[in-house]
C-alpha cells in the first residue's frame, strides 16, 4: 500500500545510532523528510530511501515546519540549533523544533529563551527504549514545553514512539529522563552483580537468569541485558560512552539543585574503568566485566 503524504515537512538532523531508526519511521509515515548530519555518508541509506539532503541545519530548517534534533550533547544542539547557518538563521514565526537528545535541562530553557525570541518553539523529547525500540517505533518519548505545541506535534512523535508523555514546561523532558536514567543505571548493576554472584558460586547462568526474570527481580535491564551478558554479547544497545555522558548530566543537575546521589556517583565511576580499558563503545552490560574483577578475574 502507497504510504500516505502528510502535511508537515519535517526536518531531521542527526542520523546516528538512535536518529536514522526514527528518520526512517517518519518517511515510512509518508513525511515529507530533511535529513542533515555532519557526514553525509551517515544518511546515505536515508537518502536512498527517498529522504532530501541539507548542507546546513539553517537550510533543512527553511524547507521545514518541525525540525527534530537527535545529536549527542548539549554543545551539539547548541551548534545546530543557534550556531553558525544553524537553525535560528531561518528562524521565523510557527516554526517548531523538537530536541530528542539527552542534554542540559538548564541549557534547554536557555535556548528556548533564546529561540522563542525569533518566534520559534523548542519541545524538549528525549526517549528511553534504546536502539530496538527506536527501530520498532515503540519508544517512550518525555516531553516539556507549551501543552498545546506537544498536542500539535502528537501525530508526528506517535509515528516514533508508543508512549508520549508531557512532563512539564521546557526542560521537564529532560530532568524526566535523567530520572529515568538514574533508574536504570541501577538496574544495570543489581544485573551485573547479581550475574557475577551466581557465575562465581558457579549457578548455571542461563537457568539463573530465566528464573530471575520471571520473579520479583524482573525488569527490563535484565531481561534484555541479561542475555547478551550470558552469551558474552558486549556489542552496544547503549554505548557506556553514551551512558557516562547521561550520568554527567545527572549529577551536575543533582549538584545545582542540591540533591546528593551516592549510588549514581558510584555507578559512574565504575563505568570509569571500562573507558580506561579502552571499552567506552562497549554496550552497558559489560559493567559485568568490572564486577568480575573485583574478584580478580581477567576480562
Amino acid at each position: 500500500m502507497e504510504a500516505v503524504v502528510r502535511q508537515e515537512r519535517i526536518g531531521f538532523i542527526g542520523t546516528g545510532i538512535m536518529g536514522e531508526p526514527m528518520a526512517r519511521n517518519l518517511l515510512r509515515a509518508g513525511y515529507p523528510l530533511t535529513v542533515h548530519t555532519r557526514t553525509r555518508s551517515r544518511a546515505q541509506a536515508l537518502l536512498n530511501e527517498g529522504a532530501r539532503w541539507s548542507d546546513t541545519p539553517r537550510d533543512l530548517a527553511q524547507a521545514s515546519d518541525v525540525v527534530i534534533t537527535c545529536v549527542t550533547d548539549t554543545p551539539d544542539v547548541q551548534a545546530v540549533l543557534l550556531g553558525p547557518a544553524g537553525v535560528i538563521e531561518a528562524a521565523r514565526e510557527g516554526l517548531i523544533c523538537i530536541d530528542m537528545s539527552t542534554i542540559s535541562p538548564v541549557e534547554t530553557r536557555k535556548m528556548g529563551e533564546i529561540l522563542a525570541q525569533r518566534g520559534v518553539t523548542l519541545l524538549d523529547a528525549p526517549v528511553s527504549g534504546g536502539q530496538i525500540g527506536a527501530i520498532e517505533a515503540k519508544l517512550s518519548i518525555m516531553m516539556g514545553g507549551p501543552a498545546e505545541v506537544v498536542e500539535k506535534v502528537r501525530p508526528i512523535l506517535e509515528t516514533l514512539g508508543r508512549t508520549i508523555t508531557h512532563c512539564g514546561p521546557l526542560g521537564s523532558g529532560q530532568t524526566t529522563k535523567l530520572a529515568n536514567q538514574v533508574m536504570v543505571i541501577h538496574t544495570i548493576m543489581s544485573v551485573a552483580e547479581g550475574l557475577a554472584f551466581a557465575e562465581k558460586a558457579g549457578l548455571d547462568l542461563e537457568t539463573t537468569l530465566k528464573v530471575t526474570t520471571a520473579g520479583a527481580a524482573g525488569s527490563h535491564s535484565l531481561k534484555v541485558l541479561g542475555p547478551k551478558v550470558v552469551a558474552g554479547d558486549l556489542k552496544p544497545a547503549f554505548m557506556v560512552d553514551l551512558q557516562q555522558k547521561d550520568l554527567r548530566l545527572v549529577l551536575e543537575y543533582a549538584e545545582q539543585i542540591g540533591q546528593p546521589l551516592p549510588g549514581t556517583a558510584l555507578v559512574k565511576q565504575l563505568f570509569a574503568v571500562l573507558q580506561a580499558q579502552g571499552r567506552g563503545r562497549d554496550g552497558t552490560q559489560a559493567l559485568i566485566d568490572v564486577i568480575r574483577q573485583l574478584a580478580g578475574r581477567r576480562t
